[in-house]
Formats: structure tokens, C-alpha cells, sequence
């Protein structure tokens, strides 16, 4: 079997995501299994070269995992012409202008999400990326969770009949950081770095629905920073300017409607962090990050409105779950090889940086939407 090596700039692999998911579930992964398999059976193997500004934490991680390639400098990672593929896991505000420098180098490039600032800013990307002649992918993660994975199989097969309406509940409680340590980086509660639950939410909201329901047409949302106040990594305060809920009704094509609630101040009194119901004229599903649970037309019991009795039923236990039916590896290495297929072989994949744009311009209408109290349509873009 014929191997060849690709490089792979990785960009903010010091961060929780970009070295849990992309570098080591991903790219290392991919690098033990062999590499890709391409359409002619042959592989391409991933050598990941590491960048990043903390020189310290960057060696430390090559150093755990026998990675010998690392520098603080970008332009010297883009400047090697075995380094194909450049990969964007930094903070929001800086990743356009690291992103248009890989694009003048020649790179193709994968990143997550968002791809830039504003929707403007992502187009711009789409365009330069279509005139450089290089391929563009944006990581859809949640497209790749085995719930939504038995979703997508649940409505293409036509289970739900004519699909009424999608309700969604996210969020979990993340902790101020003064008795106990939080999950999320500080930043994520200050706009003026980039943070806020709408601009990182939105983009995976409008990605889901549009892959799965329809495109979204138009938004009314609130959002709310609930918690004014928080706690850096230091143990000093901050005053938080970002939002931390939002609460949405998104009017997809077909005349689906779509309810979110999205929140990092919520205690969760449900199975997973993320759910969604979705609700047809011959079923319904709940779908989470694992499970998926049905009930079908011609098994929903008959609900009666009794205030005057207790409930004696278990709802929940009137539902049936939709197996694995076949093994589900992470979504996040799926993805990756998807891309250098796209690559390398050609291979077809959507998820390019229009379509980043696409949950970015929600995101923005979202924001707009909440600060005027209208309803806000969403044309459709193009590069």
C-alpha cells in the first residue's frame, strides 16, 4: 500500500479544543490508524508542525506526544512547501488575519468556527480562498454527533412525515469562578475579545438546521448577560459585556419553525447537554449528543389535561430508542479525513467557508434582532 505525508499547520493547539479534538482525537489519531485511505486504497499520513505564542506549552506537548515540529512564528510554518493544509484553532480575533496569510501562502484551510469577526469578514474569506484557488472547510462538529447523526437518518427516511417544528435546549451552568473553578475561558464573557454565547452558538445552530430542516429565513431572539459579573483565571473580578443566554425562534424554508434556548446559566434537568425535539405529522424524535429516542404516529398514547389528578404515567417511558446501528467514531477525526479527501482526492464537502459565513450572518442577525425587538430576514449569500 502506497503512504505518502502531508503536513498540517495547527494553529492554537495550547487551547482545550484545538489540541483534545483536532490534535490528539484527530490528527494523531489518523497518524496511529495509518492515515487517510483515499478512493485508490492509498494513504496519506498527517504531520502535524505546532504553532502557537507559548513556546513553553508548545514544546511541552511535542514532547509528550514525539512531535519534533513547533514554532511561535507563523510565517515559518506557512513558508514549508510540505505543509499543505493550515488549521485555525485561536481565539475569534485572530484567526482572519492568520487565515488570509495561510490563504497567500497557498494553503488549503480547515477552521474551526467562527471563521471570522463578522459575516463580511468571512465572505471576504470565501472569496479569496475562490480566487487563490485553494479549498476551504470549517469545522460542523455537531453534524458528526451520533444523536444528530440518527436524526439526520430519522428524517431522511421520511419518519416524521411533514416536519411541524424543531425545539432545542443547550446550555449547562458554568461556574462564576470565585468558589469554584469555571469551565470556559474568561474571555468568552467579554465582546470586546471576541466572546459571547450568540456569536460562538449561532454558528453551530444554523448549521444543524439548515443540514437537517431548511435553510433559516429569518430570527427573533433576546439575549441576556445574566451573570454581570465573573472571575478571570487570576481570581480577579471582571464585568462581563458579553451575552451568556439567548433565546430564539428561527423561521426555516417550508415553514418549519425552530425554538432554541441556549444558555450558560442554566442548570440541566435533562438527559444530555444538548436536546432536540423535533415534531412531524407521522412522529416525533428527541435527539441529544448520543441518544435518540421516537414515538411514532400510531404509538402516541392519547394525553388528557387532568389538574385534578396526579400524573400517573411516565411520558418518557412511552418513547423508543434508535440504535447505533454500526460504530460511530469521533465526529471531530471523521470530519478531518473528509477534508483531506476533499484535498488530496477531490471529494465533495460542503462545509466550506460560505457555509461558516451563512451561521456567522445569524449569529449577526440574532444580535441585531435582540437589540431592536424585530424580526430580522436573512438573505441569502453568495461568495
Amino acid at each position: 500500500m502506497t503512504h505518502s505525508t502531508f503536513g498540517v499547520v495547527m494553529n492554537g493547539v495550547t487551547g482545550r479544543m484545538g489540541y483534545r479534538q483536532h490534535l490528539v482525537r484527530s490528527i494523531l489519531a489518523i497518524r496511529d490508524q495509518g492515515g487517510v485511505e483515499l478512493a485508490d486504497g492509498s494513504r496519506v499520513v498527517l504531520e502535524p508542525i505546532l504553532v502557537g505564542r507559548d513556546a513553553a506549552k508548545l514544546e511541552r506537548i511535542a514532547a509528550q506526544h514525539g512531535l519534533d515540529r513547533w514554532t511561535t512564528r507563523l510565517d515559518e510554518a506557512l513558508d514549508d512547501p510540505a505543509a499543505g493544509i493550515y488549521f485555525d484553532a485561536q481565539v475569534t480575533s485572530a484567526r482572519e488575519a492568520a487565515i488570509k496569510a495561510a490563504i497567500a501562502a497557498g494553503k488549503h484551510i480547515y477552521t474551526e468556527k467562527p471563521v471570522a469577526e463578522s459575516g463580511e469578514g468571512a465572505l471576504g474569506l470565501a472569496r479569496a480562498a475562490r480566487d487563490a484557488g485553494v479549498r476551504s472547510g470549517v469545522v460542523h462538529d455537531k453534524l458528526y454527533l451520533p444523536g444528530i447523526r440518527k436524526l439526520r437518518r430519522l428524517v431522511d427516511s421520511g419518519f416524521f412525515g411533514r416536519i411541524l417544528s424543531v425545539r432545542g435546549e443547550f446550555g449547562y451552568w458554568v461556574f462564576e469562578g470565585d468558589w469554584q473553578s469555571t469551565q470556559r475561558p474568561s474571555w468568552n464573557y467579554r465582546a470586546e475579545d471576541g466572546g459571547g454565547l450568540v456569536v460562538d452558538m449561532f454558528c453551530h445552530w444554523n448549521y444543524v438546521l439548515e443540514n437537517l430542516f431548511g435553510r433559516v429565513e429569518a430570527v427573533t431572539a433576546r439575549t441576556a448577560t445574566h451573570i454581570p459579573q465573573r472571575f478571570r483565571e487570576d481570581g480577579s473580578t471582571y464585568t462581563a459585556t458579553a451575552d451568556d443566554a439567548a433565546y430564539g425562534i428561527f423561521e426555516l424554508t417550508g415553514g418549519i419553525i425552530a425554538q432554541i434556548n441556549s444558555s450558560w446559566c442554566v442548570r440541566v434537568n435533562r438527559d444530555e447537554l444538548v436536546e432536540f425535539q423535533v415534531d412531524g405529522t407521522e412522529g416525533s424524535a428527541v435527539a441529544g449528543l448520543f441518544g435518540c429516542r421516537v414515538q411514532h404516529r400510531a404509538n402516541t398514547p392519547r394525553a388528557v389535561w387532568d389538574p385534578d389528578r396526579p400524573v400517573a404515567e411516565r411520558f418518557r417511558d412511552q418513547w423508543l430508542d434508535v440504535p447505533d446501528n454500526g460504530q460511530i467514531d469521533n465526529g471531530f477525526k471523521v470530519q478531518w479525513e473528509e477534508f483531506v479527501r476533499h484535498v488530496v482526492d477531490g471529494a465533495g464537502h460542503p462545509y466550506d467557508f460560505l457555509s461558516g459565513a451563512r451561521g456567522i450572518q445569524l449569529a449577526e442577525a440574532g444580535l441585531r434582532s435582540s437589540a431592536s425587538g424585530q424580526r430580522v430576514a436573512l438573505a441569502e449569500l453568495t461568495p
